[in-house]
């Protein structure tokens, strides 16, 4: 695997399960002041920084249930790969089938000062909720970088079918 210039590094996971014959993935939407009106484009897989170290999987693992409240499913992973984020970022990425209430969803939380220059510190949750998207929505709202996972995802999901279909 490569890294970025700075080095920076993440590792998530992609949640799916299927409904009514139809795919669905768990996105997040980013907490806080600067995120609040952003929506289409704007959500991510649950997903955090690697440190020097540490293991990818178990990484997405930690940040999956900070970002959720939830821990992930022990099934098989998916593989999904690495995409680059328009800053530079490296993000890999796993798969794993699994279902999550989005109501019973808490993120751990970030303290920033808000206002900007006011003195205030305000506290905020990083991921301020989750939400199930059929993969058509899903490509509308994730970070057009991210589109890539659903469509390996697709693709991974498609040939386990032909495989187990004689």
């Amino acid at each position: 695997m490569k890294t970025d210039k700075s080095g920076r590094t993440s590792a998530g996971i992609l949640l799916w399960r299927s409904r009514n014959g139809h795919i669905e993935v768990l996105l997040a939407h980013q907490g806080g002041p600067f995120w609040i009106k952003k929506d289409i484009g704007h959500w991510t897989i649950p997903k955090g920084e690697i440190e020097p170290g540490e293991e990818f999987v178990a990484v997405a693992r930690r940040e999956f249930a900070e970002e959720t409240g939830h821990q992930a499913p022990n099934d098989p992973f998916i593989d999904l790969g690495q995409i680059t984020q328009k800053s530079g970022k490296l993000v890999l990425a796993w798969a794993v089938q699994g279902d999550l209430d989005p109501s019973t969803a808490v993120s751990n939380t970030f303290d920033i000062e808000w206002p900007p220059h006011s003195g205030t510190i305000q506290t905020f949750p990083e991921i301020d909720r989750v939400e199930w998207f059929d993969l058509d929505e899903a490509r509308r709202r994730l970070k057009a970088a991210q589109v890539p996972f659903l469509d390996r995802l697709k693709a991974s999901l498609a040939r386990d079918r032909t495989m187990a279909d004689p």
